[in-house]
């Protein structure tokens, strides 16, 4: 291998010397970078005389018809294409069995006459085209002819390989449907990031989404729902009587051949996600018999929690309708491998099912977990007999391990270190750095998420294979994917503003050996690549140009330091301490603020002297119970403690973001808290804020009772605040319980928040522990 590459590069440098080097590599811009880059002098230029020239094989000339028609939508060059490869000019794309390793790999030589590409396999091919794609202007991503562009390729060798095989994208149609039109528009995004696999998850509890001929009620019930798409995710009723089903869609046999061929010609496998046992409402809708318990059910139009209706493991007739399914799956996709998911099945329903009881005796199972295990393994048995490989999440451990089952981590990367570890292959999906349905700024800025806080720089800096891992158990990592969720993301604009542009960054990382990953690298290449986007008319998110402040309490001279950063390294950060909107003339951040009085902070990043994205504020409070002690009669979770007791005292109000440690936790318990002010002083106001996040189970007090104290024993009422919000209409807020009446003398300070305790029977998690998050009391 060090060989082959010295060779490479000797030959690299007798390019470069015949086309006299000496342009910045800097220059260039590719995402994912290559391996090796080398530019030099001069340029290709692209004009109706050249001519394509392909070997003669039939993916290749596929490609290159591909490559024409995207040249003729953007320059208005129609490039004919032959197999004459002997020709001095042109573009030639060209399979040999050179390469830096692998069959995806590919180099490209750009000369003054040539664009030559080469690779092993057609998809190399693609990848390299991909690469021209980037070296070509912008405007090369217009979707009309541009004739004010000149259209030139710099000069320049490249030899290039992913690191991983597996490097893909999800998406969730189930929740919401997406047309065909935008399918086609986010394998195109894949393909351009040189990632491979689409993870389409067709079925899910909401919606069933494509058609199954033996089985019609699987898409004329299964796909739709009743629409109470203006109520928060969470807080959706089942469908009552009378009520009409219009909500959903799904894909015909024909529009998802269509689909799998688009992605094919685009080096994209489609690996299909048909959900079992849980998760599978919309199929017991439309086929109750095989649940356990056989009755009725509709398509729920929001969360469910637990997932108590799944797939009878006990009636062989459960089977023999998956194996049917599986066929017909089968028959659209010819993917290696069949997602079966496996996630989050509540088993009380097989406990109580004498079938699934029955199964357990008859198998000598030792629990529902093994009965889990069984039903996978009778599913993987049935693919492998087909030809095909059984990947699911990474519950499918629970109970053994199916013989030949991939599993896909997305609890943290401890189920597939378990899986790597028994000889199994894995792609490695964790929620902290690959869930794309999290929020990737300050929630106050951005679109409505799941929860979460999964940032650009957070993405880049995530490496498949865990360290715990010995070379030869981490030969078992396939790669890993990003997952899109879309409980929150109704429309494709919303799904490209929650890809775009972390996909960029999984894409590098999935694409470079560990050793070349730079973040401040690329950072600056990413803002370039940003032109693209816009020409494209993406909907990209701009989150990493926001500034993120961090307030902290500092007791030594009881003031608060705010500090400032942005994601991009040496952002040029203004601010204003005043409330006022920052300009290029406010005060430029170096250091922490310190802040002795309330303050309204206002801060930006500027890019050539305009502000490049949005506008951060925070409020630091100053006030009579700043920095006092807090008696706590209920104790708060450890899970969110935040400062402890410094917390609702620091100054610091928190942001929608209940995790941003502002906020503390308690779980199904009631605030009651007592502060001691130090001495008698006036109350006249007293003011205290909380944030609501139903679909994580976070809901606002019934009421807030304030009442104050000379002694700290005998207390007076100060205020009664009742909640006037219905909680089923509260999603993501905060609201403060704030009164200001005439002065008390009064030392103490008690606040008392009465929580629900438990989510309310209409809610998700009805049953569950309801939690209730609190910021800043602010006393004056």
């Amino acid at each position: 291998m060090q060989t082959h590459i010295k060779i490479l590069l000797i030959f690299a440098m007798a390019f470069l010397f015949s086309c006299n080097t000496g342009l910045n590599e800097e220059e260039i811009v590719i995402l994912p970078k290559p391996l090796i880059m080398e530019q030099a002098r001069g340029v290709f230029r692209l004009d109706n005389p050249v001519c394509i020239h392909v070997a003669d094989n039939e993916l290749l000339k596929e490609t290159a018809s591909l490559f024409a028609e995207m040249i003729a939508t953007s320059t208005g060059f129609e490039l004919s294409i032959d197999n004459d490869l002997n020709t001095s000019r042109g573009i030639f794309l060209e399979l040999n069995d050179e390469g830096v390793h692998g069959d995806e790999s590919y180099s490209l030589e750009v000369s003054r006459n040539k664009v030559h590409i080469s690779s092993p396999s057609p998809a190399g091919i693609f990848y390299g085209i991909q690469t021209v794609r980037q070296l070509l202007p912008p405007e090369f991503e217009s979707d009309k002819p541009r004739t004010d562009i000149l259209w030139e390729i710099p000069c320049i060798y490249i030899e290039d390989a992913p690191r991983f095989e597996w490097r893909g994208m999800h998406l969730d149609v189930s929740r919401h449907f997406f047309p065909v039109e935008f399918i086609k528009r986010y394998i195109d995004l894949i393909a351009m990031h040189k990632m491979n696999t689409f993870h389409w998850h067709l079925v899910d509890d909401q919606g069933w989404r494509i058609e199954i001929k033996k089985y019609p009620r699987l898409t004329g019930v299964g796909a739709w729902r009743v629409n109470q798409e203006d109520r928060p995710w969470n807080a959706r009723e089942r469908q009552k009587p009378g009520e009409v089903a219009t909500y959903g869609g799904y894909y015909t046999r024909d529009e998802v051949r269509d689909i799998v061929d688009y992605a094919r010609k685009r080096y994209v496998t489609i690996v299909p996600e048909i959900e079992m046992p849980a998760h599978v409402s919309s199929a017991l809708a439309a086929y109750p018999q095989y649940s356990c318990r056989g009755v009725p059910l509709t398509v729920p139009p929001g969360g469910v929690w637990p997932i108590t209706d799944i797939y009878c493991a006990g009636k062989d007739e459960t089977f023999e309708f998956l194996e049917d399914i599986l066929t017909e799956i089968m028959e659209l996709f010819p993917s290696e491998y069949i997602h079966v998911g496996g996630d989050e099945a509540d088993k009380t329903e097989w406990q109580r099912c004498p079938d699934c009881q029955s199964r357990i005796m008859e198998e000598g199972l030792k629990d529902e977990d093994e009965l889990q295990s069984y039903f996978i393994r009778r599913i993987e048995k049935f693919l492998s007999a087909n030809g095909r490989k059984l990947i699911g999440w990474d519950e499918i451990l629970e109970g053994g391990l199916a013989p030949g089952a991939a599993v896909m981590s997305w609890r943290g990367m401890e189920g597939g270190i378990e899986a790597a570890r028994m000889g199994h292959y894995v792609v490695m999906t964790p929620g902290s750095h690959c869930y794309f349905d999290h929020y990737q700024g300050d929630p106050s800025h951005e679109p409505m998420a799941i929860g979460g806080y999964t940032t650009l720089k957070k993405v880049y800096s995530f490496d498949p294979v865990p360290e715990a891992l010995p070379d030869d158990e981490a030969k078992y990592i396939l790669g890993a994917q990003a997952n899109l969720w879309t409980e929150y993301v109704h429309t494709g604009d919303h799904a490209e503003y929650m890809v775009l542009p972390r996909m960029t960054a999984l894409a590098e990382v999935l694409w470079l050996p560990r050793d070349k990953l730079d973040w401040t690298d690329f950072s600056r290449r990413i803002t370039t690549f940003f032109d693209r986007f816009e020409i494209m008319g993406l909907n990209y998110a701009r989150s990493a140009y926001n500034v993120n402040m961090e307030a902290s309490y500092d007791e030594e001279d009881g003031s608060v330091k705010v500090s400032m950063e942005a994601e991009f390294p040496d952002a040029e950060i203004h601010y204003t301490l005043d409330g006022s909107e920052p300009g290029i003339d406010s005060d430029v951040y170096s250091e922490p603020v310190t802040i002795e009085k309330t303050a309204s902070i206002r801060a930006a990043v500027f890019n050539q002297g305009e502000a490049a994205g949005n506008t951060t504020e925070s409020t630091i409070y100053i006030h009579k119970a700043f920095g006092c002690d807090v008696e706590y009669a209920v104790d708060y979770s450890d899970r969110y403690k935040a400062f402890e007791k410094l917390t609702l005292v620091n100054g610091i109000r928190g942001s929608l973001n209940y995790a941003d440690d502002q906020w503390q936790g308690f779980d199904g318990k009631d605030l009651d808290i007592r502060i001691d002010l130090g001495s008698l002083s006036d109350v006249s106001e007293v003011s205290v804020s909380f944030v609501s996040n139903v679909g994580s189970w976070i809901f606002l007090p019934e009421y807030v009772k304030i009442q104050v104290s000379d002694d700290g024993v005998a207390f007076t009422d100060f205020a009664l605040i009742n909640n006037d919000l219905d909680p089923k209409q509260q999603d993501r807020e905060i609201k403060e319980f704030a009164l200001n009446r005439e002065a008390v003398e009064a030392r103490y300070v008690r606040i008392f928040a009465k929580s629900i305790i438990t989510c309310p029977q209409w809610h998700a998690g009805a049953g569950d522990k309801a939690w209730l998050f609190v910021d800043e009391v602010i006393i004056n």
